[in-house]
């Protein structure tokens, strides 16, 4: 079970209660029954994601923690519309997790079982298919071109201010470095992804599976 750092499951529930009825005054008094309904699976799906990760306690939830508080509220918001109850507060946790981490991740997106975020201010993320053991960076931008998603393979990563877009294919390890944009456009996989002056992309060996998650 994961273990939430100095605060209850309680405490959880009625915190995260209280951000949706203070952000959104709307008098509706099933708030907080609607998301206990999905609180355990959020959490369940929350520990998978965190325990990967090197750099972050296994086991552990800190919810002063922005960038697991940001993937916590997308969980929930994902597992409730699973569920097919309250559209209005999956739309809530969307619009809080906009407010509070700058990130765009809508409830209908399927995320992977496994991801990282550095810093979430300024990510937009589509209806894409994402891979497991996935990094996204400040000002990372996944979206669709003539309604077209692109697909990125396990082991992605997408530095700041990135952007992959349209009918791409980003394979396998694939790392797509700062300021890069691939549209339209396919990756090799285990490469480094760069852009060239004349705007097309240039690829360069590389494997960095294990600097950041364990087991990959």
């Amino acid at each position: 079970m994961l273990k939430l750092v100095d605060f209850s499951r309680k405490e959880l529930l009625n915190y995260t209660t209280a951000q949706l009825e203070n952000f959104f005054p709307d008098g509706q008094d099933n708030t907080k029954k609607t998301i206990d309904s999905c609180l355990d699976e959020a959490l369940t799906r929350l520990e998978v994601c965190i325990n990967p990760v090197k750099m972050w306690r296994s086991g552990e939830f800190d919810y002063l923690h922005s960038s697991q508080y940001a993937i916590f509220l997308y969980y929930l918001s994902n597992s409730l519309w699973k569920k097919g109850d309250n559209i209005k507060i999956c739309t809530k946790l969307f619009f809080l997790n906009k407010a509070l981490n700058g990130i765009d991740c809508f409830y209908e997106i399927e995320m992977p079982d496994i991801f990282f975020i550095g810093h979430s201010a300024g990510i937009v993320l589509a209806k894409a298919t994402y891979g497991n053991y996935l990094v996204l960076y400040q000002n990372s931008t996944v979206g669709k071109s003539h309604g077209v998603a692109p697909i990125l393979e396990d082991n992605v990563t997408l530095y700041p201010n990135t952007a992959v877009l349209g009918s791409s294919h980003v394979q396998n390890g694939s790392v797509i470095s700062q300021g890069c944009s691939v549209i339209n456009s396919n990756t090799p996989g285990n490469c480094l992804v760069f852009q060239a002056n004349n705007g097309n992309l240039t690829f360069k060996p590389e494997n960095n599976y294990s600097d950041l998650f364990f087991d990959t």
